[in-house]
């Protein structure tokens, strides 16, 4: 479980983050929205301790991240919005690389890798040099690598940015399963049709502010509008407007 509380971030005079609070629940798929500018990939970035808060805090499974950010980070599993692939290194090898980094000994490493290439369909480009990649390939393969110590929560953001049709359907399965897992997902999209497949809450930030956190259905309902896209823009004009 993610528990973010009232985190507060500027640069210089300007408030990116101001005062977020939510909580994102093992079993479940929350779906962090905001238009560009809002405050999400600086959430994002001190949830995953990439950054430090001006103040408020972060849990990850109960664990202060500015206590201890080596705990967190070894329960996170994070696809951030620079993959940052080793171009000169295969798929498998980018794997193992980061399962070593983590300390995994090689039978259990082999076990999961082969379990992760299994469940992205990954198996053709294995052993290819990521140089070249296409941006599914690069995604899924920033994906095990992420995933590769087995951690309970993931973050992933906007993980179907430039995907095909294929690409994208195998992802959301994807996700879905480490739903079923009982792991916490967290992860930030501007496609409203991929927010409303895939999540059992939806948290949108604008102007730095949490403006909404409720299921799919209580969103549309709390805005009076039967399309997710509609009731996302209702939400965040109305904060906009508040702030100009």
């Amino acid at each position: 479980m993610i528990e973010v509380k009232d985190l507060h971030k500027a640069f210089g005079k300007v408030k990116a983050v101001d005062g977020v609070t939510f909580t994102a629940r093992d079993g479940e798929i929350t779906g962090l929205l905001g238009p560009n500018g809002a405050g999400k990939t600086t959430t994002l970035r001190m949830l995953y301790t990439l950054m430090k808060p001006a103040s408020g805090k972060v849990l990850v499974d109960g664990i202060d991240a500015a206590v201890d950010p080596i705990a967190v980070r070894r329960r996170l599993g994070v696809l951030p919005d620079a993959r940052g692939l080793y171009k000169r290194l295969t798929a498998r090898e980018n794997i193992e690389y980061f399962a070593r980094l983590h300390g995994i000994e090689t039978q259990t490493m082999h076990q999961r890798r082969e379990k992760l290439v299994d469940a992205l369909e990954m198996r053709d480009i294995l052993d290819r040099r990521t140089e070249g990649f296409s941006q599914g390939q690069r995604v899924k393969t920033a994906i095990a690598r992420a995933l590769v110590h087995d951690p309970k929560n993931v973050i992933l953001d906007e993980p179907t940015n430039g995907l095909d049709v294929m690409a994208t359907r195998g992802l959301r399965t994807f996700m879905r399963n480490l739903k079923a897992e009982g792991r916490c997902v967290l992860f930030s999209s501007h496609i409203m049709q991929e927010v409303a497949m895939l999540c059992d809450r939806i948290v949108v930030i604008a102007a730095g502010r949490v403006v909404a956190d409720e299921s799919p259905d209580a969103l549309r309902a709390q805005t009076g509008e039967a399309n997710l896209e509609d009731a996302f823009v209702k939400l965040i004009g109305s904060e906009e407007g508040l702030a100009a």
